[in-house]
């Protein structure tokens, strides 16, 4: 069996779907793994590092595809644009791994499923204890977290932890977390290792304790707990979001920095820091709204882009991961390899088998068909279990 690792061609993608170290199982099982020349030179693995660990380097983009597997950081329904080259080098019964926005980008997808290879989207493994280890948007949204932080503390005009010097003492300052799933804990860790004083707030009051195990503060508001199905918030009525950007507001007045990482998975997300908050913020301020690419959760947000409003400054980043892209490439091989692990059998041949829940909860399309009940529901398709279970 081959895989191949075609270069990532998004212009702002800088992470390699597999790095020379995560290859070492693989090739144990018998795999054969062939990397396109340069694909790794962004993230910090050269050609050689890849050769070292016995990787076959191909000079060309066609040879990388002309594999049973291909794993890339971004298929072409997260790589609008350069990715619809790739459709033409793909074949039926080939397998695609990688993100893929399947609930939203449609067209790509689409067309990725009239070529006949299947699809598995790593943003739709379940988050079940088995497959933690496959879990790529997690592994990449700590990473997002992190520097989230980072860019905050460059902008503002404060310095994070309190210092006592001879001049006088200089105050920490104030982090406000929205958003308490993987990027908002980790946000939570690096502004505290940071020295800020870090409160945090989620609709899911479960993550209270989680929350406070990193000192941070959890902000209590009267609203009713908005748990959801996979460990997201469930989406909420218009008159608790209203209520919620009310009481929010005040905190994000008496914070520093504000970086807010609240999403729902196919929708837009929900806007939790009004413009009449970012007035009331002190000027000086900070946010970093880590769901711009779904439209943000600040009213004022764009992507990719630095706002400056009532004195605030706020940034909309949407590809954080990418800034780190060696440990970011690192901890996405790794995903990729536990999941294409699970697909090979004990003599190391290849076994889609639908019946098994992550793979079942990952497939968007086999054999020319969409199969993936979520996904056929956020493109409004009729229920199509026949066509799932034939596949």
């Amino acid at each position: 069996m081959i895989i191949g690792v075609p270069a990532e061609t998004h212009p702002d993608e800088r992470r390699v779907a597999l790095t020379p170290a995560a290859v070492a199982p693989l090739r144990k099982a018998g795999v054969e793994v062939r990397v396109q020349s340069g694909a790794g030179t962004a993230a910090g693995y050269p050609d050689d590092d890849y050769q070292t660990h016995g990787v076959q380097i191909v000079p060309s983009r066609a040879e990388a595809f002309a594999a049973d597997i291909v794993v890339q950081v971004r298929t072409p329904g997260a790589n609008a644009g350069p990715g619809n080259d790739d459709l033409a080098l793909l074949r039926p019964g080939q397998i695609v791994i990688g993100f893929a926005d399947p609930l939203t980008a449609r067209e790509a997808n689409e067309r990725l499923s009239q070529t006949r290879a299947s699809l598995l989207a790593v943003e739709l493994i379940p988050r079940i204890s088995r497959a933690q280890s496959m879990d790529a948007l997690s592994s990449q949204a700590s990473l997002a977290g992190y520097r989230a932080v980072l860019l905050a503390a460059e902008q503002l005009r404060k310095i994070f932890p309190m210092m006592v010097t001879a001049a006088g003492t200089l105050q920490p300052a104030r982090v406000f977390v929205l958003g308490a799933g993987v990027a908002g804990l980790q946000a939570i860790a690096t502004a505290r290792r940071l020295g800020a004083v870090v409160s945090a707030f989620d609709v899911r009051t479960a993550v209270r304790d989680e929350v406070r195990s990193l000192g941070a503060r959890f902000i209590e508001l009267p609203l009713e707990s908005a748990e959801g199905a996979g460990g997201y918030a469930r989406e909420q009525t218009a008159d608790q979001v209203r209520r919620q950007q009310d009481l929010l507001a005040r905190h994000c007045a008496e914070s520093d920095v504000v970086i807010t990482t609240a999403a729902i998975p196919g929708r837009r997300s929900p806007i939790l820091v009004t413009a009449a908050a970012v007035q009331g913020m002190k000027p000086g301020s900070v946010v970093v709204d880590l769901a711009a690419e779904r439209g943000g959760n600040c009213e004022l947000t764009q992507a990719d882009r630095v706002v400056e409003q009532h004195g605030v400054t706020i940034l909309g980043p949407t590809n954080l991961p990418s800034a780190a892209a060696y440990h970011a490439s690192q901890a996405y091989a790794n995903n990729l390899v536990k999941l294409v692990q699970l697909m090979l059998t004990k003599d190391g041949r290849l076994n889609l088998d639908p019946s098994d829940e992550i793979i079942a909860g990952s497939l968007v399309c086999r054999d020319g068909a969409v199969v993936n009940p979520a996904v056929r529901r956020a493109w409004n398709l009729p229920e199509a279990s026949a066509v799932a279970t034939s596949a």
